[in-house]
């Protein structure tokens, strides 16, 4: 099966997984974890899609870590997807980063703070890749239709929607399961972010926090909703990855978690 065939049916399957490092460190670290997730996810029949950053433009201090450099992001994300036949995928952050990160990458995502730039949106849309649109901490799950809209009128019918959690006060996110449902009401595959909805962003450090502990119990509440797809970053030791480690799944505990959310899955899909 090739890659777009492969993009196209992971909606139909019980589960799909997108997981990988939040950023590019390097290529020992993407292979490392791209070959590991591959190797479970073949076990368990999960198609996977490979996730990382080439660059991270939206940070809380001007200090934190933002990438190795675009071009050489961009280029370990190609060998990725060409050393394992796996589809990629890596946020851009304006116009004209689209056309440059589709020539190495399956999958397009708009992060959640950028989920209403038409600009952006349109640009995506216009590569021709699958474009996943997080949703904005601050918007409601029905106002996504207006965003994926802005992808769809250009002619490009390859959307995700991603639920990723809403903004509680300053130092915290919820999700509320409801916006599975409804964001398949407007006719695209949901996709939940289980480590990014557990993130604690503006702390006074200018470094997010998190509550890993309970990346399993957000997992099983997304697939009980209905969630076909799970968004999840990992890394071998979250302790020194350079951005998000607070709220990363140690790569060695993925194992479980896909047993445990694969088997949950299985049962839904026969409700479905």
């Amino acid at each position: 099966m090739n890659l777009d065939n492969l993009l196209e049916a992971m909606p139909s399957q019980p589960l799909f997984l997108i997981a990988g490092p939040c950023v590019v460190e390097s290529k020992d670290l993407c292979m490392e974890v791209a070959e590991t997730v591959l190797h479970l996810c073949k076990e368990r029949g999960i198609p996977y899609v490979f996730k990382a950053s080439y660059r991270k433009a939206n940070r809380s201090s001007a200090a934190s870590f933002t990438g190795i450099g675009d071009d050489q992001a961009l280029s370990i994300l190609a060998d990725v997807r060409s050393t394992y036949a796996i589809p990629v995928l890596t946020d851009i952050h304006n116009e004209a980063e689209a056309q440059k990160a589709a020539a190495s990458v399956d999958v397009l995502q708009i992060p959640a703070f950028l989920a209403r730039q038409s600009d952006l949106l349109q640009a995506a849309a216009r590569t021709g890749r699958w474009v996943n649109i997080k949703k904005g901490q601050f918007m409601s799950p029905s106002s996504m239709k207006f965003a994926a809209d802005k992808v769809s009128q250009e002619g490009n019918q390859r959307i995700w929607l991603t639920e990723r959690g809403s903004q509680f006060g300053y130092h915290d996110l919820v999700v509320d399961f409801r916006s599975v449902p409804i964001m398949q009401g407007l006719g695209y595959p949901v996709v939940v972010d289980i480590t990014h909805s557990l993130q604690r962003p503006n702390q006074e450090s200018g470094v997010t926090s998190g509550t890993p502990e309970f990346i399993e119990t957000m997992g099983r509440a997304a697939v009980a909703a209905g969630s076909r797809g799970i968004f999840l970053e990992t890394h071998p030791q979250p302790s020194q990855a350079k951005s998000d480690g607070a709220n990363m799944l140690p790569l060695n505990k993925l194992e479980g978690l896909l047993d445990r959310l694969s088997a949950l899955a299985r049962v839904v899909h026969t409700w479905s």
